[in-house]
C-alpha cells in the first residue's frame, strides 16, 4: 500500500505533535477535511503497514521535577533477554527499554532501560529493583545519567512544493 496525499496530509498534522485539545484526533480530522472515524482509520492503517511507529506522549521530565535521570545498563544472559527484557520494560518506573548488541570489549552491556527521579537516590533505588529482578541472569551493570537535555524528535516530512 502506498502513502496517498491524504496519508501525507495526515502525517504532516500530526508529526509535531497532536494538538493539546480534550478532542485531538477530531481537531486534526477536521483540519484536514476527513471524519475523525476516517482520521483514526487511515492512522491504524499507517500504523499496520509501518509508515507510523507509534504515537506515543514525549513529556519533558525536567519540567516534571524529574532532574535525575539515569540509563541502566545491563549485561544480561543472552539465552534470558528475551524473557527478562519485556519485564524490565514493563517497570511502572521505565519509560522506555530495549536491546542492544554489546561492542566488546569495552561495552558489556545488551539491556538498556531508562529510569527517571526527583534525586539521584531515587533513581539508585530503582535500578536496585531492576538488578533484583534480572538477580543471576546479569553479569553487572551501570548507570548513565542524563547531563543535558537533547531535543527528541522522529523523522519530519517537508512540506510538498507546489
Amino acid at each position: 500500500m502506498k502513502v496517498d496525499a491524504t496519508d501525507r496530509q495526515i502525517i504532516l498534522a500530526t508529526q509535531q505533535g497532536l494538538p493539546l485539545v480534550p478532542a485531538p484526533y477530531k481537531a486534526v480530522a477536521d483540519q484536514i477535511g476527513l471524519s475523525e472515524d476516517a482520521l483514526l482509520e487511515r492512522i491504524a492503517r499507517l500504523k499496520s503497514i509501518g509508515v507510523i511507529r507509534r504515537i506515543a506522549a514525549a513529556p519533558n521530565h525536567y519540567r516534571l521535577g524529574m532532574t535525575a535521570n539515569g540509563m541502566t545498563v545491563w549485561d544480561v544472559d543472552d539465552d534470558l533477554i528475551g524473557e527478562l527484557g519485556p519485564i524490565v520494560g514493563a517497570l511502572p518506573f521505565v519509560t522506555h527499554s530495549y536491546e542492544r548488541p554489546r561492542a566488546l570489549p569495552g561495552w558489556p552491556y545488551n539491556l538498556f532501560a531508562m529510569v527517571h527521579g526527583a534525586h539521584r537516590d531515587e533513581v539508585e533505588a530503582k535500578r536496585g529493583e531492576i538488578a533484583r529482578l534480572l538477580g543471576a541472569a546479569c553479569r553487572g551493570g551501570d548507570i548513565l545519567y542524563s547531563t543535558r537535555i537533547l531535543k527528541k524528535a522522529g523523522l519530519r516530512l517537508p512540506p510538498k512544493k507546489a
